[in-house]
Parts: C-alpha cells; sequence; structure tokens
C-alpha cells in the first residue's frame, strides 16, 4: 500500500514537531555520512533547532573552519571583515578611554598641566576636592564602626570584670558559698593555699582498716578535685 503524500507546512503540536525534526535530522546526517564515504565529499551541516538547540555534522577529513576557509576562496567572499572591522572599532573605543583616564590620573597628580586652560584647571580641583571629601567620609564611616566594636568589646569585658567582682565578694562574705550538697556524698569545700581555687572532699568510706588483727574506728576519704 503506497503512503499517502504528506502535505509540507508547520507541524502545529510543537511535541510532534519536535520528535519530526529529530527524526529527519538523524537520517540527513546518515545521508551525509554515506556522501562522505560514497563520493569523497567535504559535507558540513549545521541546524539550529526551534528550541534554540545546535546540531551539526561535519566530514571526518575536514573542520568546519578548513571548509569556511575553502569557502571564502572559492567564492571571494570575506566573511570575518565585518567582525573584523566591528573589533578594531570597539577595540579604539577601549584604548581612548584609556588614554583619557591615564590622562586624568596624571593630572590630578601633579603632571601634565601645561595645555589645560584655566577652566579646565578649575575643573580638576574641584573634581580632586569633591574625591578627597569622598575618600574622607569612607575613612571616617570605617574608623567609626571600629571605634563602636572596640566600644562593644570594652562593654562586655567590663560586665565580666563586674560578675567576677561580685562573685569574690559574695565568696569573702558568705564563709559558706559555694558549698556543694547533693544528699551527703560531699561535706566540706575550702581553698587551696588560700587562693580561689575550690576543690571538695568526697566522702566515701572505704572498707575498715585492719590494725593487729583488730577492727579500727579509722576511716579513709577521697579527695576530688
Amino acid at each position: 500500500m503506497a503512503r499517502g503524500k504528506i502535505q509540507i507546512k508547520l507541524i502545529e503540536n510543537s511535541t510532534n514537531r519536535q520528535v519530526t525534526y529529530s527524526k529527519r535530522r538523524n537520517g540527513l546526517f546518515k545521508k551525509a555520512s554515506e556522501l562522505t564515504v560514497l563520493c569523497d565529499a567535504k559535507v558540513s551541516i549545521i541546524m539550529i533547532s526551534s528550541t534554540g538547540k545546535l546540531h551539526e555534522y561535519i566530514s571526518p577529513t575536514v573542520t568546519t573552519k578548513d571548509l569556511f576557509d575553502q569557502y571564502q576562496k572559492t567564492t571571494g567572499k570575506d566573511l570575518w571583515s565585518t567582525q573584523y572591522k566591528a573589533m578594531e572599532e570597539q577595540l579604539e573605543k577601549v584604548k581612548e578611554v584609556n588614554r583619557k583616564l591615564r590622562r586624568e590620573i596624571r593630572q590630578r597628580m601633579g603632571e601634565s598641566l601645561n595645555d589645560l586652560e584655566l577652566e579646565d584647571v578649575l575643573h580638576l580641583a574641584e573634581d580632586c576636592e569633591a574625591s578627597l571629601k569622598l575618600i574622607r567620609d569612607r575613612k571616617i564611616k570605617v574608623i567609626s564602626n571600629q571605634i563602636e566594636t572596640s566600644k562593644k568589646k570594652v562593654r562586655n569585658v567590663e560586665d565580666i570584670h563586674k560578675k567576677l567582682l561580685h562573685e569574690l565578694e559574695l565568696r569573702g562574705e558568705d564563709p559558706q558559698y559555694g558549698l556543694v550538697d547533693d544528699g551527703g556524698d560531699y561535706d566540706i569545700i575550702g581553698y587551696h593555699n588560700g587562693g580561689p581555687r575550690v576543690f571538695a572532699f568526697h566522702l566515701q568510706p572505704n572498707q575498715q582498716c585492719l590494725h593487729n588483727g583488730a577492727g579500727s574506728d579509722l576511716t579513709t576519704y577521697h579527695l576530688l578535685e
């Protein structure tokens, strides 16, 4: 049964359009590969889908650049002259901006002032004053932030110092301050060599010691720091 003739028009359904594009692209690349092998031809195909994806086929024995160069040589057309011209113009603009900036830098450093008119000198002085004010304002802001940060650190240290002094005063006024009591396991708290280091005696009786074969009332205790 013969296949019906397909009407060549835009496929409205995007999914069907993408499927058709993929199938026909693969078929076209296959034909290009066969043409390369059978006829020793140099074939290049560049395709861009409706979604912006690039697909390319190039004969294995040649590069895309080689084909473009051969195309220019054969047809006498220069494909890059317009692009080169635009790039040269853009480069010249960048160079001019660079020369202007360098000249302004030298003038602000007191150099290359001989060719300036009085109006240009006055304008330069205004620019220098404005730049100096901007630098001064930024420096003041940085210093102010550093001062504020330092003040906060000092206040934190002062608060810690006050808390330590208050705790030390409580220890001096109340000899029982800091006494540990958890049901009888800890019984004594003292100071080591008169210093602020606190340690506790853990009252945990050991086995009675034997003296002369008899029991003794002496009980030993562990010292815990």
